[in-house]
């Protein structure tokens, strides 16, 4: 799209109260069989209504047809055990009842193709579909099969190359994988992380973007950042092998975070999805300071490149302050727009 600072949402979005409990991750649906099917449907298009109104420019599902970011997806691959349960650690920071790996993971039919097939008729926007990313995926289960987290990865991604070929043909332009994993278990990205992530996304002709944060604004990843000292540099580590990698656009979080700004230098030649917009807290931002944010990020990024977002998805937050903040980052991207015009005609 030839839109400057084109915004967008990074993953969800809260569900409408008739879809699922307000304010809880992986609520379970009030709808059953078709009355589902058609709930979900009214979701997405509430979805799309509000990311249109509030002045998004890349629209996206808000994950309204899943329960999870990651679970979802893998509940319809064959060799997961969904009752067979083991409590792992995930990301090294709580523990959580997971599925079990009980044999070889394979995708027999795709997953979410038929929803980006009605996003796509919904609006005529670009949209974005997100994925889970192969590591993530990993540490999203107990493995009695592989017994190698890389072996299952390199199965992941295989699978996800399959639903990212299919959504493209779906009409889906940017395909964005999330793999907040990429913050924690950094020998692994080098190892094989984002070789496996770019197996993920072998061969698409569409735009595609990881996004690595530091988590939804729950407890479990508040009390985790609280340790990571006054200055996060976990994308340090990562910045520089995806800057030479083959994905597009790299989505970071930075507003009210210790992220160094700086950092994204490392990132030069490649867009930046920037998240302008905190999901750990419920208080609005102003537009100013979704604006003052942009600024300093333009500092190390183009004009060109740089695709303001948020931090995170935002499902915790009652729906009235997740769409509050998508008005917040649109006015907030409005004021750099302008000034950027007015230094180009000045310039001209």
């Amino acid at each position: 799209m030839n839109t400057l600072l084109p915004t967008t949402v990074v993953g969800s979005l809260p569900k409408p109260s008739w879809l699922a409990q307000p304010e809880t991750l992986w609520s379970p649906w009030k709808l059953e069989g078709d009355a589902l099917v058609e709930g979900k449907q009214d979701a997405l298009r509430i979805a799309i209504h509000e990311q249109t109104r509030r002045g998004i420019d890349i629209v996206s599902d808000g994950e309204q047809t899943r329960q999870h970011f990651v679970t979802t997806f893998i509940e319809h691959l064959t060799g997961v055990d969904f009752e067979q349960r083991k409590t792992v650690r995930i990301r090294d920071r709580y523990d959580a009842s997971v599925p079990t790996v009980v044999g070889p993971v394979r995708r027999e039919r795709p997953v979410f193709v038929e929803d980006a097939k009605f996003l796509r008729k919904t609006t005529d926007q670009p949209i974005k579909w997100t994925l889970p990313g192969p590591m993530t995926m990993v540490d999203t289960l107990y493995d009695d099969h592989y017994k190698s987290r890389e072996k299952l990865a390199w199965e992941f991604a295989a699978i996800l190359n399959e639903e990212a070929k299919e959504l493209e043909a779906a009409g889906v332009d940017i395909i964005q994988f999330d793999e907040p994993a990429f913050n924690v278990f950094l020998d692994e990205v080098k190892d094989w992380g984002v070789a496996a992530l770019e197996r993920a996304a072998e061969g698409l002709r569409v735009e595609t973007a990881v996004h690595i944060c530091y988590g939804y604004g729950i407890k479990a990843n508040t009390d985790w950042k609280a340790t990571l000292g006054s200055q996060w540099r976990q994308y340090e580590e990562s910045f520089p092998l995806l800057q030479s990698s083959s994905i597009d656009i790299i989505s970071l979080e930075c507003q009210n975070s210790h992220v160094p700004m700086d950092l994204i230098e490392l990132l030069r030649g490649k867009k930046v999805m920037l998240g302008a917009i905190d999901v750990a807290s419920e208080t609005i931002e102003t537009p100013e300071e979704v604006a003052d944010t942009l600024r300093k990020a333009l500092q190390f990024v183009d004009a060109d490149k740089l695709i303001p977002s948020s931090n995170c998805g935002m499902a915790p937050f009652p729906r009235d302050i997740a769409l509050a903040k998508l008005s917040a980052l649109s006015a907030g991207t409005n004021i750099i727009r302008e000034e950027l015009a007015v230094s180009a005609t000045r310039v001209s």
